[in-house]
């Protein structure tokens, strides 16, 4: 059969990724087309575009380029009717996949959803939409079965994919040396996100801290599907060091971390490194977010479990006082450390084990058969 996926972000690659081989593990003669990044080519989806030139945040951001977006939705329905598939894969993104959803139906194709938007983040009557327009609808968090369950719309809970990505990660033994880490000086991890904004965005105020812990080396996680120049201003400021592509290598050395709001908050915690979440966009679009927003916190971590186990800096928050104050507290034998260290445990049998890629292959190709 032939599936068309649609990934508008860096941990939708992964996840589709992922996808692709538990679809094949059910349909081994299936055939893949679609939007997303290196992983999911990688894993042997034709690639149409990739999201790196896709990638809008905040509503002023998506409002600046709506002419650019309304293109790449066009050029997007084009190529699905071109295509034909037997399913259509949406996964996350929800400005854009819900727009194709709607599409998609009209055209009469089978639409899956695997990785829910936020709809119960903000602007909850979005569940109805997606019960009109989505057949099926796979969720990674166990309390959106109960959510979805007051629009009367069933939904299958697979478990959470970044689970089949930790359980296939195997350390570099020699990470340190090749990168040219110090061997015995403790390591703060910066994870900054995955786009160009939130790099311009966020490295400045996390490096602020650098002075303030002399004793550990500084250590950015950097993604390939940006120009390295645009690091290469922080690195030559702060004496940073910069590694590409290797994330979960970096958080297995890591003692602790700053860290973007976003699936990389969770990905820290399920690795138990002690982290302090940052979040910080235009006066704009954080006041149109504010009056939306009916969730008591932005991470996942504080979200599965229903607390602030992370402290969240956010908007005015996030400046160099809060920053050193907040890392201070959750080294290793600072006062939040054992506390978040027992938060995390609890977090990952929250989340459970790997096979939610799988198990969401096997729905889909289940349901087309």
């Amino acid at each position: 059969m032939k599936y068309y996926l649609i990934a508008g972000e860096r941990s939708g690659d992964l996840h589709g990724s992922n996808l692709i081989g538990g679809i094949r593990e059910n349909d081994p003669d299936a055939q893949f087309r679609g939007w997303g990044g290196d992983m999911m080519a990688a894993s042997g989806m034709e690639l149409v575009t990739h999201y790196k030139d896709t990638a809008f945040m905040g509503f002023l951001e998506v409002a600046l380029n709506l002419h650019k977006i309304s293109g790449f939705l066009k050029k997007c329905k084009a190529d699905i009717l071109a295509y034909k598939p037997d399913a259509l894969i949406l996964i996350d993104y929800p400005g854009f996949n819900l727009r194709i959803a709607s599409f998609a139906k009209s055209k009469g194709l089978k639409v899956f959803y695997y990785i829910s938007p936020k709809v119960w983040a903000w602007n909850q009557k979005r569940a109805l939409k997606i019960k009109q327009n989505v057949d099926h609808m796979f969720v990674i968090f166990p309390f959106e079965i109960d959510f979805y369950k007051k629009f009367d719309y069933k939904v299958d809970y697979v478990g959470n994919p970044l689970m089949d990505a930790i359980a296939a990660f195997k350390p570099d033994p020699d990470f340190k040396q090749k990168n040219n880490l110090e061997a015995d000086k403790p390591v703060i991890a910066l994870l900054p996100g995955s786009r160009q904004q939130e790099i311009i965005g966020m490295l400045d105020i996390m490096l602020t801290v650098q002075p303030h812990f002399p004793d550990y080396q500084f250590v950015i996680a950097g993604v390939s599907n940006l120009p390295q120049t645009l690091y290469e201003k922080y690195i030559a400021a702060h004496n940073a060091i910069i590694v590409y592509e290797s994330t979960y290598d970096l958080l297995n050395i890591a003692d602790a971390a700053l860290v973007t709001s976003g699936t990389a908050t969770l990905e820290t915690a399920l690795f138990s490194v002690p982290e302090v979440v940052c979040y910080k966009t235009s006066t704009f679009s954080y006041a149109i977010a504010k009056r939306l927003i009916r969730v008591p916190f932005i991470s996942l971590v504080n979200l599965i479990l229903d607390k602030e186990a992370v402290r969240e800096l956010i908007q005015d928050e996030l400046n160099e006082n809060q920053l050193v104050s907040e890392l201070k507290k959750i080294l290793p034998g600072g006062v939040k450390y054992q506390q978040q260290m027992q938060d995390y445990k609890t977090l990952q049998t929250m989340v459970g084990g790997p096979g939610a890629s799988g198990r969401a292959g096997g729905f889909i190709v289940g349901y087309l058969k």
